[in-house]
């Protein structure tokens, strides 16, 4: 395997020669924390600070809340393909700037710049596609069972968004969720992962730049402990959007349930790729490699398990060592590189812990296992591509999510096996099948009990234009992304117009 610090890429992102202190946005400006009080920004590929993150407050959330409430009042009355052109301008604004996005998203979260720049461009596809929701956002007409009755549905707003995000897709994520709030005529209060600030800010002023009027978006930096809690438990705010943990997102499910509260949750995943005897196995290895090891597992579509038909598991295994041994570690702006560091020490440490639990569990540790503690790698936080074998799908390591660099073989004899397998978790985000046999692609497409699908690929690389979300322990039924995100954001109203002139009552039988 090669281990390498990536290239010291000089442009104007890296060479800032002091911490930036961020501040938090509300009501059209940028203002410090009641508090005062900051944590630090660290780059994960070398542990240089790069920022000073404001620890806000509830008094802060409250202010953001008011301009929010607010703003929502008159933005609901603006007609939605006016909304629509700021969203536009938006995309074309993230567009024009993506590489400089993509730098900065790499510098503090780690990801290699590929990967960085698909992320942005994630944005951008979503700002467009959105904005065309703007010309849409569909109802119903429907005939009524009376004479000279007019029955529809429309949508409108929930009124303000509390949206709490995290710091492995921080663009992303915060576009699937801010967008579709904001075309709908929703205001947002935003949470941002502490890790990943400067991309928050940069997103905000991209919608300031873009006109969006003040008030609609506030973001307000913290912990989930106080920011977090203080958004959820806010009477004003009317919905909360959330991906991160399961653990967090039950604890948000509980509290907004107390008060009638509406949430959207995007939690874990435990997914699986499944390789059958009559698979394409070079290809079947480009996908579980790209899904086990991009963004270095750091992702709740991550493939953390691979579910192999037993005629073939040998040989699937040395192609993977193959593959695996040829990456390259380090810093994710040097383009040559495949796998950057993990979020924090605190990611290093819990990936590791669970490697040593495969190992006492009797998994067979086949490459990888390792905290890179040599040279310039000793300064982020980097953990070596991790694969065992011969894992049973009880063990502690094919059950929960690791959310690192790490993948599990566990050899099967048939796709019904396999099927079992692939449901016996907790979670249901995204599934895999690599076959040739139609018929049993399509059993699998039936049974796998996962929000998403893939056949013949890995189980990453959701499109905007359909839902994102999973079932079991992954979700509590709504869905980011596509037209779907619109019902998370949006109220039905039905509308009956009789002109008849006289008192109709449905239901009656007047015959």
């Amino acid at each position: 395997m090669n281990y390498q610090t990536g290239a010291q890429e000089e442009n104007q992102v890296q060479n800032q020669n002091h911490p930036k202190k961020y501040l938090n946005y509300i009501n059209g400006e940028w203002v410090p924390s009641v508090s005062g009080k900051f944590t630090v920004n660290v780059n994960p590929a070398n542990g240089e600070v790069i920022g000073e993150v404001p620890q806000s407050t509830k008094e802060d959330v409250d202010l953001a809340v008011a301009a929010a409430k607010a703003a929502q009042k008159s933005w609901r009355l603006v007609p939605a393909p006016e909304r629509a052109e700021i969203l536009y301008e938006v995309g074309r604004l993230l567009k024009e700037r993506k590489e400089s996005l993509s730098q900065i998203l790499t510098l503090e979260m780690g990801k290699v710049i590929a990967e960085a720049r698909g992320e942005v461009q994630e944005a951008i596809d979503m700002a467009y596609y959105m904005a065309g929701e703007g010309r849409r956002l569909f109802g119903d007409t429907v005939p009524s069972e009376l004479r000279n009755k007019f029955a529809m549905s429309v949508r409108v707003p929930v009124g303000v968004a509390g949206l709490i995000t995290p710091w492995n897709f921080p663009i992303a994520i915060a576009s699937w969720k801010s967008l579709p709030a904001l075309v709908a005529g929703n205001a947002v209060v935003w949470k941002p992962a502490s890790e990943t600030p400067f991309m928050a800010a940069e997103f905000v002023k991209i919608y300031e730049e873009a006109g969006l009027p003040k008030g609609l978006i506030n973001l307000v930096f913290g912990s989930g402990g106080v920011v977090g809690n203080a958004i959820v438990d806010h009477p004003d705010v009317d919905i909360v959007s959330f991906t991160g943990s399961n653990e967090v997102g039950r604890q948000i499910n509980e509290r907004a349930g107390g008060m009638l509260k509406r949430t959207s949750l995007e939690m874990g995943g435990k997914n699986a790729v499944t390789v059958m005897e009559d698979a394409d196995l070079d290809l079947a290895v480009d996908g579980i490699i790209w899904s086990a090891f991009g963004t270095a597992g750091q992702r709740c579509t991550a493939c953390s398990r691979i579910i192999v038909h037993e005629a073939v598991k040998e040989e699937l295994e040395r192609k993977l060592l193959e593959r695996i041994a040829k990456l390259k570690i380090g810093n994710g702006l040097d383009e040559s590189v495949d796998v950057g560091p993990v979020i924090n020490r605190s990611a290093l440490e819990k990936i590791d812990e669970y490697v040593k639990i495969g190992v006492k569990e009797g998994a067979t540790l086949l490459c990888g296992g390792e905290i890179l503690s040599n040279g310039e790698l000793a300064k982020g936080h980097y953990y070596t591509p991790t694969l065992f074998t011969d894992v049973t799908p009880s063990m502690t390591i094919a059950q929960e999510e690791i959310f690192g660099p790490v993948t599990s073989i566990i050899p099967v004899k048939n796709l019904d096996e396999a099927i079992k397998v692939n449901n016996g978790v907790e979670f249901g985000l995204s599934s895999s099948i690599f076959s040739r046999d139609v018929n049993r692609v399509f059993q699998a497409m039936r049974d796998l009990d996962t929000g998403i699908v893939y056949v013949n690929a890995g189980t990453t690389g959701a499109e905007i234009h359909l839902p994102f979300g999973g079932t079991k322990g992954t979700g509590n039924g709504h869905r980011d992304s596509g037209v779907a995100a619109l019902d998370v954001f949006t109220e039905w109203k039905s509308v009956y117009v009789d002109y008849s002139g006289t008192l109709q009552r449905a239901q009656i039988d007047n015959k």
